[in-house]
């Protein structure tokens, strides 16, 4: 079931029901896309309704961020918890491996890449790794962009994780969709957080709702602007909402 919040459709479920799908979607050889929604995303998504349309025509929108599962139990979803995305990669990962998918990453620094093809071999050594790029950061070209789309298909990766950040990534895997025969997951900081590039909050920051925080201790001339500015107002925005004083329509 989805429910809204703030105009974005996410859906009420959890790192069982989603992986089912994702895996479900990679044996049918389907072309999707899944995010993981967060604060971050939302405020967005808030400010650029191209981009709520966008998230609300993905296969999958899961609640990421902790804010988000706690407004879905207070809509009546009271046994809702998180599916993160750098988690959920996990518990997909683990399913590939069963499943004996091949898998792809697409993102990331180039030395961030290489770090995530070792942590592969040592965490997963029965997934085939089929593909692996880290794009440059300029806009690529169009010939450059059908480049990338003929290894893709060429590659046999039917999982295929994305690290851009939002919302680059969710922008360059709605592109795909349709072109790309993989399901794509935005997984953000997880290609980070996996290889150690980034220190992961402790699980009980996570659990409070405080993660936010860790990570902005650890990088704040680049994550000030989003903390400073876009929580304050997605907690006016959600309680004006959950009041009624406000009616996102989608």
């Amino acid at each position: 079931m989805n429910a809204s919040i703030l105009g974005v459709r996410v859906r009420t479920t959890s790192y069982a029901a989603a992986t089912r799908q994702v895996i479900a979607w990679a044996l049918a050889g389907e072309s999707r896309f899944v995010c993981a929604a967060n604060v971050h995303m939302l405020m967005e998504a808030w400010d650029a309704p191209d981009f709520r349309e966008l998230l609300n025509s993905a296969d999958l929108v899961t609640p990421d961020g902790m804010p988000l599962v706690w407004l879905l139990r207070l809509k009546g979803f009271r046994r809702q918890t998180r599916v993160y995305g750098p988690t959920l990669m996990l518990h997909v990962l683990e399913a590939a491996a069963r499943e004996k998918i091949a898998v792809g990453f697409y993102g990331g620094r180039p030395e961030v890449v290489e770090d995530l093809k070792e942590w592969m071999s040592r965490s997963y050594p029965q997934v085939k790794l089929a593909y692996a790029f880290s794009p440059p950061f300029q806009a690529l070209t169009p010939d450059q962009e059908q480049e990338i789309r003929q290894q893709l298909c060429a590659s046999g990766a039917r999982l295929l994780f994305v690290g851009l950040g939002c919302p680059k990534q969710e922008r360059w895997m709605a592109a795909q969709r349709g072109e790309v025969p993989a399901v794509m997951l935005g997984v953000g900081a997880a290609f980070d957080f996996h290889t150690g590039a980034v220190r992961q909050a402790p699980r009980w920051v996570q659990v409070i709702g405080l993660e936010w925080l860790y990570r902005f201790s650890q990088e704040p001339g680049r994550l000030w602007k989003r903390y400073a500015i876009h929580n304050p107002r997605f907690v006016f925005l959600a309680l004006a909402e959950l009041l009624g004083i406000i009616k996102v329509t989608r």
